[in-house]
């Protein structure tokens, strides 16, 4: 009968088996918890999302109610106090003391009387705190004249006179017509104290028969609507502003003005036009919808504004005087999913958690399922390779112990077995010796291959080991980096606070002036603002050298894409212009540039930045190595002196040079300077990988070429060549 054999599958290790379903188990519950309560905080946010958006737009339209209904109820007060004849339009210098009064006492910055006769007076605070009176008549000539007033209104002098005829002027014409107080239309102009955009509530006056005297009108400076929006606790990207149903803006709460000076004329902006991002794009949606004439209720929508969803609210304003505005709140959805992002990303901190912590019991359960197994099985191999005399240990574990009970009891079963066949002894010999022989030849070969794989996981371990130590130390120097800034702010604000006593206090008590002396208060304000920008060149110093590391280990890509390398190399020695400036030690060192006319270049600009970086900082090095070794006369007639030049080679290749007349290299050190770690500089002043690295991003990154031309004593110029375009003809590249 033919026996037929099992099929051979996969079979994975114990431990895994153990482990990975009860780690799974406990991945698959914590991000379900995590996803639900990420959804349920999306939820929360779209609900606090409306009751902001709410409660701005409840407070700006009770602002605009009270602020708007200001200059209605003053026409009111004052037309009928002309027409019971309480106040004599006729008698321009209590008229205008009048309105004078009524300036000082209302937030309005313009109250005027216009005439049918053509003359009038007004009172105005065209900068918010002083005010003048204007008064203009029709005899010789239609003339407004501009006087200043003392603290009780009497007028000291005239500032100016222009040319005045109220009787063009829509805050005249437009009421006068209408024959009711309404809102004329909102003019604008550029006054000395600067850009004038006002509503003026106008309404026609009559004397006590009902005839016509002319128009009474106040005007509000819409650019106080703005200040009020700024100041709304909104979000710090929420932005509100007031729009006509034109898309004309009247306020926003953003720091870019609702309107331009164009040929030092005020023109206001259309929404539309907004420099702000936000109102440009909402007004966009508005205008193609056609929602800004025919929203006639509150209207809430979502809409994606530079690849962020905000929530905006769209809310009609109107009075009974003709005012038809649109408000409009928007507030990002980021500025309420900060939090939940931070929970999501706490909860993702714990599962990882978990998963750890699940892991290790994993292994410590697996291991101590495993570990009897694992006896049997080096037993039984032991037993396989000739060693008889094997028996395991008893496990704390049932099934495990019955199992090595029952290999003890094999084991003394094949002992006598081969007890028995001794008397085979010398061929069981021979055929030991063979299969030994084979054994020790397979022993070999398995060394040879272990060498090499070992050292691949050696280089392989180095260039992860670099890149961890570059991660740790990039976290903490990047934080003190980055708090340099602020404690350097926090000093100078100290030292200024410092100096502005000592200039309202010369005469300081004797217990503060013993404890200046006792801290040398004026060496300390000297001492350490540059204590701390020498902390900061430190950081810096750190930070480039974390950065030689990442990309040593290459386990960061800079981005690719079409430059002028020029501003590479400028941008390069403008942080390195403090060691070209001339020190106690030795003079300056004079730059030279002969730049050709180069196209853009496709590169990695950084990596390429980095190069030369790494070029200039060892020619400066060679440069103040030499100073030392040479005299007076000879820095006088060669002085020290960087030169870098660019050209194109071949119409595809671009090569930059970059020379100094330092010390040199010697020849044997040129074959080396490219070797990662080879460093002639002492302990401390370098660490052998810019070279390196620098070789590393020409010829592999950008398949180029760099060299090294030097003469010992007189100086060394590195000679850079990398092709225009990344598809260079093999045919055409440099030899």
């Amino acid at each position: 009968m033919k026996i037929h054999q099992p099929r051979k599958v996969g079979a994975f290790p114990l431990q895994i088996v153990l482990i990975v379903p009860f780690i799974l188990q406990i991945l698959g519950a914590v991000s379900l918890v995590g996803y639900l309560s990420f959804k349920n905080g999306q939820r929360a946010v779209n609900d606090l999302a409306e009751q902001l958006i709410a409660r701005t737009s409840d407070v700006v339209d009770e602002h605009l109610k009270s602020y708007l209904e200001i200059p209605q109820t003053l026409n009111q007060i004052n037309a009928d106090a002309i027409r019971r004849g309480i106040l004599e339009v006729g008698d321009r210098e209590t008229v205008g003391k009048y309105l004078w009064d009524q300036i000082q006492a209302y937030d309005v910055t313009y109250i005027g009387i216009g005439l049918a006769t053509g003359g009038g007076i007004a009172a105005a605070s065209y900068d918010g705190k002083t005010i003048t009176i204007d008064d203009w008549t029709t005899e010789p000539s239609k003339i407004n004249t501009n006087y200043a007033t003392d603290v009780q209104g009497n007028r000291t002098r005239v500032n100016a006179t222009w040319d005045w005829d109220n009787l063009t002027e829509p805050w005249y014409t437009e009421p006068i017509a209408a024959g009711k107080p309404i809102w004329a239309k909102v003019t604008t102009s550029n006054l000395p104290t600067g850009p004038y955009i006002a509503a003026s509530a106008s309404r026609p006056i009559y004397d006590s028969q009902n005839r016509l005297l002319g128009m009474i009108a106040v005007d509000i400076h819409l650019l106080k609507l703005s200040d009020f929006l700024r100041n709304l606790d909104i979000s710090q990207s929420g932005e509100v502003f007031i729009v006509e149903r034109d898309g004309v803006l009247i306020a926003n709460s953003s720091t870019e003005k609702p309107f331009v000076l164009i040929d030092e004329k005020t023109q206001r902006l259309r929404a539309l036009d907004s420099p702000n991002l936000t109102i440009q794009a909402i007004a966009k949606h508005l205008l193609t919808s056609n929602k800004l004439q025919s929203i006639t209720r509150s209207t809430d929508f979502q809409l994606e504004v530079q690849g962020e969803r905000n929530f905006i609210n769209v809310v009609p304003w109107r009075d009974e005087y003709g005012l038809d505005w649109l408000v409009v709140v928007s507030v990002p959805e980021n500025t309420f999913m900060a939090q939940i992002n931070a929970n999501t990303y706490t909860t993702i901190a714990l599962c990882f958690g978990a998963l750890v912590i699940a892991s290790l019991m994993g292994v410590l359960t697996s291991r101590w399922i495993a570990r009897p197994i694992l006896r049997l099985n080096w037993a039984s191999e032991s037993i396989a390779s000739g060693n008889l005399d094997q028996t395991v240990e008893t496990s704390s574990i049932r099934e495990l112990n019955t199992l090595s009970n029952s290999f003890n009891h094999m084991a003394g079963q094949v002992r006598g077995s081969f007890a028995a066949l001794e008397n085979s002894k010398e061929e069981l010999e021979d055929r030991v010796e063979e299969r030994t022989a084979e054994l020790k030849n397979t022993l070999k070969e398995l060394q040879r291959t272990q060498s090499q794989v070992i050292q691949s996981e050696k280089m392989s371990s180095l260039g992860q080991l670099v890149a961890g130590i570059a991660h740790e130390i990039n976290n903490p120097v990047n934080f003190i980096h980055g708090n340099l800034a602020h404690v350097q702010e926090y000093t100078e604000n100290l030292l200024e606070f410092v100096q502005v006593l000592q200039q309202h206090d010369s005469n300081p008590s004797p217990e503060i002036q013993s404890i200046a002396e006792a801290i040398d208060l004026e060496f300390l304000q000297e001492d350490l603002p540059k204590m701390l920008a020498s902390m900061k060149l430190g950081t810096d110093r750190i930070r480039q050298i974390v950065l030689s590391l990442r990309n040593f280990s290459r386990m960061d890509e800079a981005e690719f894409k079409a430059v002028d390398i020029h501003e590479g190399i400028d941008s390069t020695l403008m942080i390195l212009q403090h060691r070209l400036k001339a020190t106690s030690e030795r003079p300056e060192i004079a730059l030279v540039k002969d730049y050709s006319v180069l196209p853009l270049v496709e590169c990695y600009p950084g990596q390429l930045n980095q190069v030369f970086m790494n070029i200039l900082v060892n020619s400066i090095d060679a440069i103040e190595e030499s100073h030392t070794k040479r005299t007076a006369q000879t820095l006088k007639d060669h002085p020290n002196q960087i030169t870098i030049r660019t050209s194109i080679v071949n119409a595809e290749w671009v090569e930059v040079g970059i020379a100094d007349n330092g010390v040199g290299i010697p020849k044997e050190v040129q074959q080396q300077i490219f070797n990662p770690f080879f460093t002639t500089k002492p302990l401390g002043k370098g660490t052998g990988m810019g070279m390196s690295i620098s070789y590393q991003i020409i010829t592999e990154k950008h398949g180029g070429k760099l060299e090294c031309f030097s003469i010992s004593g007189e100086g060394t110029e590195f000679v850079i060549r990398i092709p225009l375009r990344q598809h260079v003809n093999p045919a055409k590249r440099l030899d």
